[in-house]
């Protein structure tokens, strides 16, 4: 099984990374970092710099692949040096609000444009990206966030979409948004203060639930949204 792992140095990447090279049917990892390689290798696993966002590169990675087995994007963003989630709309920044679109939404578009074709192989294949809960509309009921809320329901809007389009020319493929708890992350850590007690997930323990569910879905399920514990959300 060939995989290609968008992200894979971040911490919920890396540790998808860790897990799948650990599977007897892995064999083969394209594992992306955005600047720097990780200090760590694996015999199953070729690292690749790669923008995500960047149209030309991503069908670059694309002309250096075979058949694909899985794809997953674990990439994400939620903050800067001078930006942070949104707690009011007088905090909107339209620079700051497209970085959200460009690092959450953008990279899936362009990676189901280019991918997806080396997948129409007829066997079984995951689409799947990490998204979060604060994407589903149906589930706001606190407000706050604007930035990252919208780019999130943007990539879930992107995902349902496409395994639409999928159901016709990839019938065994499986699309999936993918929810994976608030983990300790870099990206959460700054948020991290208000996590009730039990909630905060290590990577590893994120990412072991989270191919739970995506081992045990079927292509009669493509486009989901899951909850690392296996709960269907709402979009």
């Amino acid at each position: 099984m060939q995989i290609v792992l968008i992200g894979a140095s971040g911490g919920i990447g890396a540790a998808f990374t860790r897990a799948l090279a650990q599977r007897d049917s892995t064999t083969r990892i394209i594992a992306t970092h955005h600047r720097h390689p990780p200090a760590w290798d694996h015999p199953k696993v070729h690292w690749h710099a790669l923008d995500a966002s960047d149209e030309g590169a991503v069908a670059a990675l694309a002309q250096q692949t075979g058949d694909i087995d899985w794809v997953i994007n674990a990439a994400g963003f939620l903050h800067d040096a001078q930006h942070g989630p949104e707690k009011t709309i007088r905090q909107a920044d339209a620079a700051f609000f497209m970085k959200n679109m460009e690092r959450n939404a953008l990279p899936t578009l362009l990676l189901a444009r280019y991918l997806t074709p080396r997948m129409r192989h007829g066997r079984p294949a995951v689409f799947a990206a990490v998204s979060a809960r604060l994407g589903s509309i149906g589930e706001n009921h606190i407000g706050g966030w604007y930035s990252y809320r919208a780019s999130k329901a943007a990539l879930n809007m992107v995902l349902k979409t496409l395994s639409i389009e999928l159901r016709r020319t990839h019938p065994q493929l499986t699309v999936a948004a993918l929810h994976p708890g608030t983990t300790d992350t870099p990206l959460s850590r700054p948020f991290q203060g208000r996590v009730p007690e039990g909630a905060l997930f290590t990577p590893h323990y994120s990412v072991a639930c989270m191919l739970n569910v995506l081992d045990g879905l079927t292509p009669q399920q493509s486009g989901g949204f899951w909850s690392f514990d296996g709960e269907a959300l709402p979009w």
